[in-house]
């Protein structure tokens, strides 16, 4: 019976080592962006970064590390924020590095049944990516997932990922005073706790005539906390209006009539049609949405007849409600404009509340959006004092 020590000495009795992460890249310069709640801002905040980063250094790499809404490219899941920045900038790094974990209904469930084999995979996985995006770069830009605690149920909470690939954290908020000041504390004892340093914090979403209140009161009460304030980004309408597409995929709606001009129509008034023709016509103004039953002969043929005036469409678009199609002399008369119209089952009631809960999120095709994204960046945000921090 072998003792002790040769136990210790013969490698094949050696029980087997824990999957330790891969070292990963010390060099290359990173941020890390995260934000106090979901829908903060915070991708739009990292396409405006990433190009103005590009500005600055020639090669720029992106990740995110676990992302939780993902769509299918080539047969895998892939982040759909990755796949989004991928399609505008073509980073030039295998997709699927840009987005090594992501979570479908199921992980969590998998994960908590096997903590202790899973979490060295995903940790190994997370820094092989890192190391493969950033591989002759000049900075990595590492986008996170929610806030500082997203991700705890598996171990990979931001604040844990921050620590993993060594990066100090950004931090987007939504504008205010009080407000921002109270998440952005809470946030940052996640992080501290961490080890995590919180380099810097962007408000985002305010007022245009609220800005210089903002900046500077929030400042202030951010600077009691150590955390500068690196920018301020107002309220930009076209970032929040979603386009018809969106529109009709939302309310399950059927397209019929104007799909191909008016697909990326945008909205950014919604009227509901319960005055009289005579009423409505004030609102046949552009950019606005007219939703109505669609038995509302008198205001689809006030919209047809402002159409033929002007030469165009004058309106975003039409919404038909109750799951009733117009009349077909009025269909033939429709066909003959470019109006947009979408047939919807649902009342005019719950198809506008419907619309008024939509999170609005850039799209690869929304390119009318991106320079929007990239000057509110550039204008609004101090990228010097930022990465004397990094």
């Amino acid at each position: 019976m072998p003792n002790s020590d040769s136990v210790s000495q013969n490698p094949f009795l050696q029980p087997p080592l824990p999957l330790l992460p891969a070292p990963t890249n010390r060099e290359t310069k990173r941020v890390f962006v995260a934000a106090t709640r979901m829908n903060d801002g915070k991708t739009t905040t990292c396409l405006g970064l990433f190009a103005a980063l590009q500005s600055i250094y020639p090669r720029v790499g992106f990740i995110k590390p676990v992302g939780q809404r993902f769509v299918d490219v080539q047969g895998q899941q892939v982040d759909e924020d990755s796949f989004l920045l991928d399609t505008i900038y073509d980073v030039r790094v295998p997709i699927q590095s840009m987005s090594p974990v992501t979570i479908d209904a199921t992980f969590t469930r998998r994960y908590l049944k096997n903590p202790g084999q899973l979490l060295p995979e995903l940790k190994d996985k997370i820094c092989r990516a890192f190391d493969r995006v950033s591989w002759e770069k000049d900075f990595t830009l590492i986008e996170g997932t929610g806030h500082a605690g997203v991700g705890s149920v598996f171990d990979l909470s931001n604040a844990s990922v921050a620590k993993l690939l060594k990066s100090p954290v950004v931090l987007v908020c939504p504008g205010g005073i009080g407000r921002p000041v109270d998440e952005i504390a809470l946030n940052k004892a996640l992080f501290d706790k961490a080890g995590v340093e919180v380099i810097g914090a962007i408000l985002n979403k305010i007022e245009h005539d609220k800005i210089d209140i903002v900046r500077e009161y929030a400042g202030l009460g951010l600077q009691r906390l150590g955390v500068p304030l690196l920018g301020v980004l107002p309220i930009e309408k076209i970032l929040t209006a979603p386009n018809l597409t969106q529109i009709a995929e939302d309310i399950e709606g059927q397209w019929l009539n104007g799909r191909k001009g008016g697909a990326k129509q945008r909205v950014q008034r919604v009227i509901v049609g319960a005055m009289t023709a005579k009423g409505i016509v004030d609102y046949l103004t552009p950019g606005t949405l007219i939703i109505t039953p669609g038995d509302r002969d008198d205001i689809i043929l006030a919209a047809v007849s402002s159409a033929r005036l002007s030469g165009g469409s004058t309106i975003a678009g039409l919404i038909l409600t109750n799951d009733i199609l117009p009349h077909p002399k009025l269909a033939e008369l429709l066909a003959q404009t470019d109006i947009p119209v979408i047939a919807a089952k649902e009342e005019s009631y719950t198809v506008t509340s419907i619309i008024n809960r939509m999170t609005v999120k850039t799209q690869p095709q929304d390119t009318d959006k991106i320079p929007v994204i990239k000057k509110l960046i550039t204008d609004n945000v101090d990228l010097q004092s930022l990465l004397s921090r990094v």
